[in-house]
């Protein structure tokens, strides 16, 4: 057990107990010798201001009067938690697409800096953890502040958005409330003022942001969650129905561990194909996941969205026959 580590026990010890404690249990629960506890019990009262008393016969607690407002300063981690947020805080910049890699530079200086204080100089290699962005989409960091501070300060934001299937620009004024990452890109979910109603917006076709005066008008989690929860996909809206898909034996093997949505229902059938169920209001998203499984895939029902199925393979076929 290293220093930093000893001290965060030794002081959870100390707070939890009423009596005195020996200085043979302190060895044996901080594993160390009788020299080494001595000097963390010196260092805890006289570098950290501990409220230490007592001596080695009678054992050592903190003073009653002291021990409940008494905190460890900064902050204390083991070495392990702190290799484990250096870590984290790596793959978020090499996965975010650089956008929050300044605001995070100070965490990781912060982190890097206690690392070598109190962990004898180890690092954790994070280089050879690797994150291959997939099809991200370039964001502006000064947009996804703006946004990310809506979000965190309760503030109407009003910005223009020009919409990815139409190309219309339109602007908006919403009331913010939460920031989504999904499938490598952002999204803010948001109340629409205009349209008085549940949105969800590609942060990257968000711009001209502005920060309002007004404080955001909340919605309840169970409200968000069954109107951008409730279907498939990121812009799922209030369930039309139920899609079900099969897949065959190949396929089988990886969807059957997919995740697809909270309320997806599957199994296996008899000849060794995958039924897979799942609720669906706007069924782009849905159809182009299908689609990625190409002929391993064959949606069942409802009949309308196989016919768009249908009707999408047909298209794109007819791209091959020229």
């Amino acid at each position: 057990m290293e220093r930093i580590e000893r001290i965060h026990s030794l002081h959870r010890i100390l707070s939890a107990s009423r009596y005195p404690v020996t200085v043979q249990r302190l060895q044996e629960d901080l594993e160390c010798s009788r020299a080494t506890v001595y000097r963390d019990l010196a260092y805890l009262r006289d570098y950290l201001m501990a409220p230490v008393v007592g001596n080695g016969e009678a054992g050592f607690r903190y003073d009653h009067s002291e021990g409940e407002r008494f905190e460890l300063p900064g902050l204390w981690l083991s070495s392990e938690e702190l290799h484990s947020l250096l870590a984290a805080q790596q793959l978020l910049v090499r996965s975010g697409g650089g956008v929050l890699s300044n605001a995070l530079a100070p965490l990781q200086h912060r982190i890097e800096k206690l690392l070598d204080e109190h962990a004898g100089g180890r690092r954790v290699p994070v280089e050879r953890v690797r994150v291959i962005p997939h099809r991200t989409r370039k964001l502006d960091e000064t947009s996804f502040r703006i946004v990310a501070t809506a979000v965190l300060d309760r503030k109407q934001l009003s910005f223009e958005y020009r919409a990815r299937s139409t190309d219309e620009q339109t602007r908006r004024l919403v009331s913010p409330q939460r920031l989504t990452h999904y499938r490598e890109n952002w999204y803010l979910d948001a109340w629409d003022h205009n349209r008085e109603a549940l949105r969800s917006f590609a942060v990257d076709r968000i711009s001209a942001a502005k920060l309002g005066e007004q404080p955001a008008q909340d919605v309840s989690d169970e409200q968000l969650d069954s109107h951008l929860a409730s279907s498939y996909g990121i812009f799922s809206g209030t369930p039309k129905g139920w899609a079900t898909i099969l897949f065959s034996p190949k396929a089988a093997r990886w969807v059957a561990d997919e995740h697809w949505h909270s309320q997806q229902q599957g199994r296996y059938l008899p000849d060794g194909r995958y039924e897979l169920k799942v609720p669906y209001s706007a069924g782009r998203e849905l159809l182009m996941d299908v689609m990625h499984y190409g002929s391993d895939a064959e949606i069942v029902e409802p009949p309308v969205l196989r016919e768009q199925a249908r009707a999408l393979l047909q298209l794109a076929l007819s791209n091959y026959d020229r």
